[in-house]
């Protein structure tokens, strides 16, 4: 497994935002996770990515105990994440985004790593704005540089967070068939998102979170059909 958590708790106060968490993830795959809104969903990448520390529980990284170790050592080992609201560099250009994230994340030099925001960038079709002020970019524009910083990181695990929030139906598609494209080359892909055909059309597993519970975990359709992923998720009394 490239990623096993083992009854991951966190608390801030009375709110319970990991309750025993067991999840355990095939290098290669995607993996949808969905849940309402406070259910724990960024709270679990943070966790992950170390930025939020756990109460309790394990995280493995290829079998290595990372539960204790700080978010740069995470990044440096082959983990990247995206974030809801992208918040790019603004004053800088697309290809320097790129640049931040790839020297940051695993402590190399802008020479090491030119190449490979290249490759990334014409990977998620920013390459004819790479030399474009972040700042000036569209939502569709800035979620793909979003996804393209992450990547320059070379990732084993990406962590994604509910990046086709906000596009229309064109763009939704649009980034789909690059996140697919991703997985092909066989990143790891976790997944959270509330426009769930989009990530249907992505992940082979589905689970869902409730109040920092996991509730189901299989099969994406045979989940969303399930009694209590419809009662609690989707509002229908079933």
């Amino acid at each position: 497994m490239i990623l096993e958590i083992e009854r991951l708790s966190k608390s801030f106060g009375s709110v319970v935002v990991a309750d025993g968490i067991d999840l355990a993830v095939e290098p290669g795959t995607a993996l949808g996770i969905i849940g309402p809104n406070g259910a724990g969903k960024s709270s679990l990448f943070n966790l992950i990515t170390g930025t939020v520390r756990a109460d309790g529980g394990t995280i493995r990284l290829d079998s290595a105990d990372i539960t204790a170790a700080p978010a740069e050592a995470r990044a440096r080992a082959g983990i990247a994440r995206s974030f809801q609201i992208p918040q790019p560099f603004a004053n800088l250009t697309v290809f320097e985004n790129l640049l931040v994230g790839a020297t940051h994340a695993k402590s190399r030099s802008e020479s090491d790593v030119t190449d490979r925001c290249g490759m990334v960038l014409e990977q998620t079709g920013l390459l004819p704005l790479a030399n474009r002020p972040a700042g000036t970019l569209t939502l569709l524009e800035r979620k793909r540089l979003e996804l393209a910083r992450a990547l320059a990181a070379e990732p084993r695990l990406l962590l994604l967070d509910e990046i086709a929030g906000g596009l229309t139906e064109r763009e939704c598609n649009e980034l789909v068939a690059t996140i697919n494209d991703v997985r092909a080359t066989g990143v790891t892909i976790v997944w959270i998102e509330h426009v769930v055909h989009a990530l249907l059309a992505v992940v082979g597993r589905l689970m869902v979170l409730n109040f920092g519970r996991k509730i189901a975990d299989g099969e994406p359709r045979a989940v969303m059909n399930t009694r209590e992923v419809r009662e609690i998720y989707l509002g229908i009394e079933a």
